[in-house]
């Protein structure tokens, strides 16, 4: 009872929302067990490689910046304890680089985290021509996660990291980079996040067969250096109530680890419980929305593949 009422309000997001369901320290074994994650420099990324190398996983984490990403492999080789940490180099906004970046990763692969994001408050554009929010958000993480695919070695997890502002905006497949009208960073990064959970169902059912568990999730209202750089003024006035990095990658790291999470697959999760992905009927899509959604991806991204090759390990 006390969960549902938490789901259904904000506190539920908070840092008092986190203390009042209850939470057990994750303890699962991952040693010879490989995972990828992406973002990981900083805030919940940063987090969940830490956990994951605690847990004794081989953990490649995927940054942008060649030094910090190096000093931050050395700062959690320091606090795990964990030699097999290493460090990879891309910008996931950009698909050239994503393709070079799957090609360097060497099978196999049991965990990926996929966590890189940005919130913009203007339109920008990457260096290929893709609207910068929509290409990091949503098309670079469709690009990498199927050029992977055929390199998970089961039993392996998928995990997207969403967020709970995903409730407010359905997927306007018709205008994926925003290109109509006034640009609203919030609303791209909201839409976007629709996608991931949109893709996450469509992964689950084609990978399921192969042994591979795919989820997605929201952490709530962390204090992570992207709130309170993209949304000072809500970090301004929430600051009081904000999850730490780690209550916020609880369930990042639980559904990369626990038996539990991989006894369902396609789900939507928040503090370790499956969510409903909708709030409101405006925000649901169509059959119809999600297979155009899928085709626009594969073409704008320049992936050759099929959902059916994906089941096929292809």
């Amino acid at each position: 009872m006390l969960d549902t009422l938490l789901d259904k309000s904000v506190v539920g997001y908070t840092a008092l929302g986190y203390r009042l369901r209850s939470h057990g320290k994750i303890e699962t074994d991952l040693t010879g067990r490989v995972a990828i994650v992406t973002g990981a420099t900083s805030g919940l990324g940063r987090e969940t490689a830490s956990e994951l190398a605690r847990l004794g996983a081989s953990v490649t984490l995927i940054g942008r910046n060649p030094e910090k990403t190096a000093a931050v492999v050395e700062s959690i080789r320091r606090e795990t304890g964990n030699s097999t940490l290493r460090a990879e180099i891309a910008d996931l906004s950009e698909m050239e680089q994503i393709r070079a970046l799957a090609d360097r990763i060497e099978a196999p692969v049991h965990i990926l985290v996929n966590n890189a994001g940005v919130l913009l408050q203007e339109r920008s554009e990457t260096r290929e021509g893709f609207e910068t929010s929509f290409a990091t958000n949503l098309l670079g993480h469709f690009l990498l996660t199927n050029l992977l695919a055929s390199k998970l070695e089961r039993p392996a997890r998928i995990v997207n990291v969403s967020s709970g502002g995903m409730y407010t905006q359905r997927i306007r497949v018709d205008d994926l980079q925003m290109k109509r009208g006034r640009y609203d960073g919030a609303v791209a990064y909201a839409r976007a996040k629709r996608g991931q959970v949109i893709l996450t169902e469509l992964w689950a059912e084609a990978l399921h067969a192969r042994g591979v568990v795919v989820h997605s999730m929201h952490p709530g209202w962390a204090d992570t250096p992207g709130v309170s750089n993209s949304l000072p003024r809500f970090y301004k006035l929430t600051k009081p109530l904000l999850r730490t990095t780690a209550q916020g990658a609880d369930t990042i790291v639980w559904l990369c680890a626990s038996d539990a999470a991989g006894q369902s697959t396609g789900q939507f999760w928040h503090d370790r419980r499956p969510r409903p992905t909708h709030r409101f009927a405006k925000t649901m899509e169509s059959p119809e929305e999600r297979e155009l959604l899928w085709a626009r991806l594969t073409e704008l991204s320049g992936w050759s593949g099929t959902l059916a090759g994906l089941a096929e390990g292809r």
